[in-house]
């Protein structure tokens, strides 16, 4: 698939376990490895940086997990879908200023090895949702919020030439923007050049269409990038108006004409990269 001449790239999710198995001793070798194949191909690679995983046990830093002064370093996940609850999973605790700060060390070594060799970095979707039953680490949706913003920042801040992404989707204790944080996210990542994506395009979907999609369509022209994923599941919902599943043709033209997507990542098991390149 990476030679095919319709691709342009590739992105691949490296948990922060991977790049930091002990503490402070950072090992990038896959991804080294990754653009040693890419780059001989004149293609681009994108790391999406992982913090959270939808099951357990996680593949955070022992450290974090161990050493009392990270309140636990993440806290569990109910992985609700609206369907009923999935596996539980956890989420890096950045609110606790703590793990937070280690999280932007990751960062900043990343961009210190980096930094104009990688077309992009990305932070993982802002949806999570915390069982709050189990949670020790003293989360609330606020704190989180902030937290998030706060990581923006910073990898804005430390990536000068490949681009920073955050993925936005939906925020946690947050409907149709009634608490102001999809919005303040809009203008926050305008502010400091940071770009928005997303996990899923998924065509006039109710639920992401009063969340994100309003401000991806506000925002189209004004922020310095736009990366939006089409995953496995995009590939099971079917086109109301056809009774068909989406095509290539219908998801480029809503991420790109209607989402602003400059960059658009595709599943493996996307059907059309399992037909010869047009």
């Amino acid at each position: 698939m990476i030679d095919r001449p319709d691709i342009a790239g590739v992105q691949v999710v490296v948990p922060w376990k991977a790049m930091e198995p002990q503490k402070g001793q950072y090992d990038f070798t896959a991804i080294e490895e990754a653009l040693t194949v890419l780059r001989a191909r004149y293609k681009k690679l994108f790391v999406q940086v992982q913090d959270r995983f939808f099951s357990a046990p996680t593949r955070l830093p022992d450290y974090l997990l161990t050493d009392p002064a990270y309140a636990g370093g993440a806290a569990p996940t109910t992985n609700e879908n609206g369907l009923g609850p999935g596996e539980p999973g956890a989420v890096a605790a950045q609110w606790v200023p703590e793990v937070r700060e280690r999280f932007q060390r990751l960062l900043e070594a990343l961009a210190a090895r980096f930094d104009g060799r990688l077309a992009g970095v990305n932070l993982p979707e802002t949806a999570t949702q915390v069982d709050l039953g189990k949670d020790r680490s003293g989360y609330t949706d606020e704190s989180y919020f902030r937290a998030e913003l706060d990581n923006m920042a910073f990898g804005a801040k430390v990536f000068k030439r490949t681009r920073f992404i955050q993925y936005v989707n939906f925020w946690p204790g947050e409907w149709n923007n009634d608490h102001g944080y999809m919005e303040r996210t809009f203008a926050f990542a305008q502010a400091h050049g940071v770009g928005l994506g997303g996990p899923d395009v998924l065509p006039d979907r109710p639920a992401q269409m009063e969340n994100s999609y309003p401000f991806f369509e506000r925002y189209r022209g004004k922020l310095p990038l736009v990366a939006m994923a089409v995953q496995e599941p995009d590939f099971e919902y079917t086109n109301p108006s056809t009774g068909r599943p989406y095509t290539k043709e219908e998801f480029v033209d809503f991420g790109g004409r209607r989402l602003g997507a400059d960059v658009m990542f595709w599943a493996t098991s996307a059907p059309w990269l399992h037909r010869p390149a047009s």
